[in-house]
């Protein structure tokens, strides 16, 4: 047989194994779907965890089966409102890391309108940040590394710029 053929076939199999459909556990190629056993209570929780992530990006309550004890079977129509719902939490969660590590601002200056952006870099180790000065054009007029905790506000941007952007 043609090895590139086999390869193929092996590789097309192989991603059908990731894909699981059963009554408590859902998989495709990015997400998890698992039914567990609620640590606060008697009921149930669906996890949901994208491929890859060691801790899951979702965990909410899951529905009580007819019989009152066991859990109602996820199903498609289930999984996929999971998969949405799952997707939007990572997307808000990166929205507000987003919008906690960079921040931006307009002042007015002796050389015109100026735009200061400033840009953290969590690093473990050496966390710091780049402020960064920009005219109306867009045009990168000053930029300093400062630390990590700088607090950019209208008066340390207007003081920046009274300091000619020397450091702050």
């Amino acid at each position: 047989m043609n090895t590139h053929l086999q390869a193929a076939q092996n590789a097309v199999l192989n991603e059908e194994d990731t894909w699981v459909q059963s009554d408590l556990l859902w998989r495709d190629e990015r997400w998890t779907a698992e039914v567990i056993k609620n640590e606060d209570d008697e009921g149930w929780a669906v996890a949901m965890t994208l491929a890859g992530e060691a801790e899951p990006a979702l965990v909410g309550p899951w529905t009580m089966g007819r019989d009152k004890k066991n859990p109602k079977p996820l199903s498609a129509p289930a999984f996929h409102t999971l998969v949405k719902t799952a997707s939007e939490v990572l997307r808000r969660h990166e929205q507000q890391l987003h919008a906690r590590l960079h921040k931006s601002l307009k002042i007015d200056t002796e050389q015109g309108r100026i735009q200061v952006l400033l840009d953290i870099v969590p690093d473990e180790d050496n966390p710091y940040a780049t402020l960064t000065a920009r005219n109306d054009d867009g045009e990168t007029i000053a930029q300093i590394k400062v630390d990590a905790g700088f607090k950019l506000s209208e008066a340390s941007a207007q003081a920046w710029a009274a300091k000619e952007f020397l450091r702050p």
